[in-house]
C-alpha cells in the first residue's frame, strides 16, 4: 500500500499554505458564479430555484499537457458545446509523479479558466478499487486511505470559499470485481465517506460531497436502506450502456433512479461507442438509442450529468481529433448541450 514519506508530507505541508484567499487579485476577481448548495433532492442557486449540472468529463490534465493540450483554449471549447460544469480527474500516480505543487497549478489554472467562462468545477480523486483492503483496478489507481484523506485536506483548503469549484468527487469508482478485489460490505465503505465528509466539512462546511455507488461507480441501490448519515450530500452513478442489458429504464430506476428522489444524483461518467471504434471496450458499446434513453431519463428526473470523456485518446471519446471535431457521441452530446442549458445556467464573467 502506498504511503506518504515525510518528505511528501513536508511539501504538502508548503503547498496547504497556498490558500485560495491568498490567490493573487486576478484570481480572486473570477469568482463571478453563484453558490450552489441542495435543498431535499435538488441542486439550487442562491435564489432557490432549481440547477441541472450539464457539462463534460475532461481528461487529467496531466495527460493533457504531456499531449500539448493543457490551456484556456480546451476550456473555452468546452463553454463553446454549452456546458455549464467540467468535472477535472485527478489520477493518484499522477498527483505523485507531478507532484503536489505543480499539479495544484494545474487545478488553479482550471478553477480561474472556469471562473472567467462561467464554468463549474468537480474536482474528482480518479481511482478504481477497494479502499478498504488496498487493490486496486491498475497502478495509476493506486492510492491509500492516507493519501486519499491528505489529498481532499489540501483541496478543501485550497478552495474554501470558492464558489466556482461546486463539487468533490471523494472516490471515482469503488469496485471490488465482483469479489476479485475481496470483500467491499457497503457499511464499511459507507463509514469511511462519512469519515472524509466529516473531515471536509471541518474545514468547508458549504462543500457538497459526491458518492459513487458500486460496481465501478454504478450501482446506488444500497442507498434505499443505508444512505450515508450526512446531510447535503449527492450521489453518483456511471451507467454505461451494458451495465445492464437494453431496454434500461427498469433496471435504472432499481439500481440508481430511485435516489433522485431523495437526494440529488449526478451521472458523472457514460457515454457510448460502436463495437469497432479504437479503444472499445464493455461497458461502453453502444449507440444512440442508448443516447437517447439515458438522457430522457436523467431530465425527467432532474439528474446532473458530464458525458465520458472530452478528450481523443481516452474512450469513449467525445472528441475525434484536436480540432475540435465531435465524435459520433460527441455530436449526440453537444446537440443535447445546446438544446438543455440555457444562458442563465451559469454566471458569465465580464
Amino acid at each position: 500500500m502506498f504511503c506518504i514519506s515525510s518528505l511528501q508530507q513536508a511539501v504538502a505541508e508548503e503547498v496547504l499554505q497556498q490558500r485560495f484567499s491568498d490567490a493573487p487579485a486576478q484570481f480572486k476577481s473570477a469568482q463571478q458564479l453563484p453558490r450552489i448548495t441542495i435543498e431535499g433532492h435538488q441542486f439550487v442557486k442562491p435564489d432557490g430555484s432549481v440547477f441541472v449540472f450539464r457539462g463534460l468529463a475532461l481528461a487529467d490534465p496531466a495527460s493533457l499537457d504531456e499531449r500539448g493540450q493543457w490551456g484556456r483554449g480546451y476550456f473555452e471549447k468546452a463553454k463553446e458545446w454549452n456546458a455549464n460544469v467540467v468535472r477535472i480527474p485527478v489520477h493518484p500516480q499522477a498527483w505523485r509523479t507531478k507532484g503536489e505543487q505543480d499539479y495544484l497549478r494545474y487545478l488553479d489554472d482550471a478553477v480561474r479558466w472556469s471562473s472567467e467562462l462561467g464554468l463549474y468545477v468537480i474536482i474528482d480523486w480518479h481511482t478504481i478499487g477497494n479502499m478498504l483492503n488496498g487493490v486496486y483496478h491498475r497502478a495509476d489507481y493506486i492510492t491509500s486511505k492516507e493519501e486519499t484523506f491528505r489529498f481532499w485536506y489540501q483541496i478543501a483548503n485550497r478552495y474554501k470559499g470558492n464558489p466556482t469549484v461546486a463539487l468533490y468527487e471523494l472516490y471515482n469508482e469503488p469496485t471490488n470485481a465482483g469479489g476479485q478485489m475481496g470483500l467491499m460490505p457497503w457499511s464499511d465503505y459507507k463509514r469511511l465517506m462519512e469519515e472524509l465528509i466529516y473531515m471536509i466539512r471541518q474545514i468547508d462546511d458549504a462543500a457538497i460531497p459526491l458518492v459513487a455507488g458500486f460496481d465501478w461507480g454504478y450501482d446506488l441501490s444500497y442507498v434505499k436502506d443505508q444512505p450515508i448519515a450526512v446531510d447535503r450530500v449527492a450521489y453518483v452513478t456511471h451507467p454505461y450502456p451494458q451495465k445492464r442489458s437494453g431496454p434500461w429504464q427498469e433496471q435504472w430506476q432499481q439500481d440508481w433512479g430511485y435516489v433522485a428522489e431523495r437526494y440529488p444524483v449526478i451521472a458523472t461518467e457514460f457515454g457510448f461507442m460502436s463495437a469497432d471504434g479504437a479503444g472499445a471496450h464493455e461497458p461502453v458499446i453502444g449507440d444512440e438509442t442508448y443516447g437517447k434513453a439515458i438522457i430522457e431519463f436523467f431530465e425527467h428526473r432532474g439528474i446532473s450529468w458530464t458525458p465520458w470523456v472530452f478528450d481523443v485518446l481516452w474512450t469513449p471519446a467525445l472528441l475525434d481529433d484536436w480540432n475540435y471535431t465531435p465524435s459520433r457521441q460527441g455530436l449526440f452530446f453537444k446537440a443535447e448541450l445546446q438544446r438543455l442549458n440555457q444562458p442563465q445556467d451559469a454566471a458569465m464573467a465580464p
